[in-house]
C-alpha cells in the first residue's frame, strides 16, 4: 500500500470518527468499506475485527464526553447489554459459519438494516413534541430492548459496526429517551459490546490472519489514534454546537448515503 493511500485512509477514518461521534454511532459501516474499497482487504474475519477495533475506539472517545454531560441512562444500558453481549458472541457464530458467503450476505445485511434505522429515524423526526414530552418516563419495555439490543450485538460482530443505528432508535422507542440521552445510551452499548466481539472474532481467526495484522500494527494503530482523536474532537463539536434537530438529520443523512453504497454493490449499477 502506498503512503498516499495510507494518508486518503487515515484522513478518511479521521472525518468518519468525527462525523459519527455526534450521533451515537461507531463508523464502522463506512470504515468496512474504506478498508474494502481503499486498502482493497477482502471482507473477511480479520477487516471485520480491524473496523470493530476502530469502532470501539470512537465508542470510547465519544462515550466519555457524553458521560461528562450526563447524557447517558445507566439504566438502560444494563437492561440492554443483557441481550447486546450475546448477541454478539452469536454474530461471531454466524461469521465463522458464513466463510466465503460473508460480502453478499454482509451487504444485503447492512441494507436491510440501514432501511428499518431510516425508517424509525424519520418517525420519531416527526412526532411532535408535546408527544415526545408525554412518552418520556413511561416504564422501559424490558423484553423489547433486550431483543433489539440482542439484535444489535449480533449485527456488530457480523456487520463490523457499533450498531448505533440499531442501538439509538431502540432505545428512543423501548426505553423512551430523548435524542442526546439514546447517544450517549448508544455509545455505552458498544464500549461494552465491541470489546467481546473483538475479542471473540480474533479468537477464531486463522494464523495466517493474525500474521497480517501484526505485520500492519503501526498503520491499525495509527488509524486508532485517528479515530479516537476524530471521536473526541467531533463529540465535543456536536454537544456544543449541534441541535438535537440538527443530530439526527446528520444520522438520517449518513444512513442514506450508507444505504445507496450498499444498494448499488447488490445491483450491479
Amino acid at each position: 500500500m502506498s503512503i498516499e493511500v495510507m494518508l486518503i485512509i487515515g484522513l478518511g477514518v479521521f472525518l468518519i470518527a468525527f462525523a459519527f461521534a455526534p450521533l451515537g454511532m461507531g463508523g464502522g459501516m463506512l470504515f468496512v468499506p474504506i478498508l474494502h474499497y481503499g486498502a482493497g482487504w477482502a471482507i473477511d474475519g480479520r477487516i471485520i475485527a480491524v473496523s470493530l477495533t476502530l469502532t470501539a475506539v470512537v465508542s470510547y472517545g465519544s462515550g466519555l464526553a457524553h458521560r461528562r454531560k450526563g447524557f447517558v441512562d445507566d439504566a438502560v444500558v444494563k437492561t440492554g447489554l443483557v441481550g447486546a453481549i450475546p448477541g454478539a458472541l452469536i454474530g461471531v457464530m454466524i461469521v465463522t459459519l458464513l466463510g466465503s458467503h460473508l460480502d453478499t450476505v454482509f451487504k444485503t445485511l447492512s441494507l436491510a438494516m440501514v432501511l428499518w434505522a431510516i425508517i424509525k429515524t424519520i418517525s420519531k423526526m416527526h412526532v411532535e413534541e408535546d408527544e415526545r414530552k408525554a412518552v418520556l418516563g413511561r416504564p422501559v419495555k424490558v423484553f423489547a430492548l433486550r431483543m433489539g439490543a440482542a439484535v444489535g450485538g449480533v449485527l456488530s460482530s457480523v456487520l463490523a459496526i457499533g450498531a448505533g443505528v440499531v442501538y439509538v432508535p431502540i432505545v428512543r422507542t423501548f426505553a423512551y429517551l430523548g435524542p442526546r440521552q439514546a447517544i450517549g445510551s448508544s455509545l455505552h452499548f458498544m464500549m461494552a459490546v465491541t470489546p467481546v466481539a473483538i475479542l471473540a472474532h480474533l479468537a477464531v481467526l486463522p494464523s495466517e490472519a493474525i500474521q497480517q495484522l501484526n505485520s500492519d500494527w503501526k498503520f491499525l494503530g495509527g488509524l486508532a489514534a485517528l479515530a479516537f482523536f476524530g471521536a473526541r474532537t467531533g463529540a465535543v463539536f456536536g454537544i456544543k454546537r449541534l441541535s438535537e434537530p440538527a443530530i439526527m438529520r446528520g444520522f438520517l443523512t449518513i444512513l442514506v448515503l450508507v444505504g445507496v453504497r450498499y444498494t448499488i454493490d447488490l445491483t450491479g449499477f
